[in-house]
């Protein structure tokens, strides 16, 4: 009878779902909508998923049918929370077996090959996580608000932050604060309009229904600071001071995670996202062999997992 894994590569942009055979050779791949599980409940997780595995299975010209023989791993953003990930596991799954993981254990498995070690995803957002002598070891991934440190979303705001000070003559300006300023508004007043969202017109109700609320704040989201990373890249390259301050902030908090996975003998930290690969070089030279890129891509590393939780039913 034969045996198939999926593997899904569920981002809060889009789903990736991969089907392979039983030595984990790629059949087919689509890309399908959003997949946050801390979005609507998981609910628009589930049908991006369940939409993938129809249309992937007959990429692949395999019958649907054959999602009994199929051994799924879904590696989910989102999926921080332990409640979350148990929730989706327990959904109506057409598949053989079904294990849900957060978003870093399938860049892990990707990264690592299967294999023991450290992954740091530097991003938009960022986490770290490793193995050692079969032990799981997780740190950051607690989003924008609260974590994240190493991230593009808390440089770029932090590059924001510096230039409204630079331009109150706070502290010293540079052609970086002043291209920032330019780019969102051309001066303050129009920066923290642009930090609040308040141009793109939404409006927070409470439970009641009424406009408002007092325990809540809409501003722009990770991804609208993060877009700010190709610019502070240019001005870097070209020696801007404001921007070499900030690579050593970047590199304080990556060397804040070195340190945690050293602690517990991790002996390599593949680093996995645009940022952290942009950066490599510069790792590479302050951490050497300690650092590696991925030996395979996230999507890849879920479908890795499929096979090691499910090879022996």
């Amino acid at each position: 009878m034969p045996r198939y894994y999926l593997g899904v590569d569920g981002g809060g942009t889009n789903c990736r779902v991969r089907l392979a055979d039983e030595n984990l050779q790629t059949l087919a791949e689509v890309k399908n909508g959003r997949s946050n599980l801390q979005i609507d409940a998981g609910e628009p997780a589930y049908e991006a998923i369940s939409d993938g595995t129809r249309d992937v299975f007959a990429a692949a010209g395999v019958d649907y049918a054959q999602t009994a023989n199929t051994y799924a791993c879904f590696g989910m953003a989102g999926g921080r929370m332990d409640t979350a990930r148990a929730s989706f596991a327990a959904r109506p799954w057409p598949f053989a077996g079904v294990k849900v993981y957060d978003d870093i254990d399938i860049a892990h498995a990707g990264a690592l090959g299967g294999g023991e070690g450290g992954v740091v995803i530097i991003g938009t957002g960022s986490a770290a996580m490793s193995i050692v002598n079969g032990t799981r070891h997780q740190a950051g991934g607690w989003g924008f608000h609260i974590g994240d440190q190493m991230s593009g979303a808390i440089l770029g705001r932090e590059l924001v932050r510096y230039s409204v000070e630079a331009a109150d003559g706070l502290v010293q300006a540079s052609p970086l604060t002043e291209a920032v300023v330019a780019a969102l508004g051309g001066d303050n007043q129009a920066v923290m309009t642009w930090s609040f969202a308040t141009a793109m017109d939404l409006t927070i109700l409470s439970r009641d229904g009424t406009e408002g609320c007092d325990d809540a704040l809409i501003g722009r989201a990770p991804g609208e600071f993060g877009k700010l990373m190709p610019l502070w890249f240019d001005y870097l390259e070209q020696g801007d001071p404001v921007a070499e301050k900030l690579l050593e902030t970047q590199m304080g908090y990556i060397d804040t995670y070195v340190r945690w996975f050293k602690g517990h003998g991790a002996e390599v930290m593949a680093i996995v996202g645009g940022l952290g690969q942009r950066l490599f070089p510069r790792l590479q030279d302050r951490y050497g062999q300690f650092v590696a890129l991925p030996q395979f891509e996230p999507l890849h590393g879920a479908v890795i997992l499929a096979r090691q939780n499910f090879a022996s039913n």
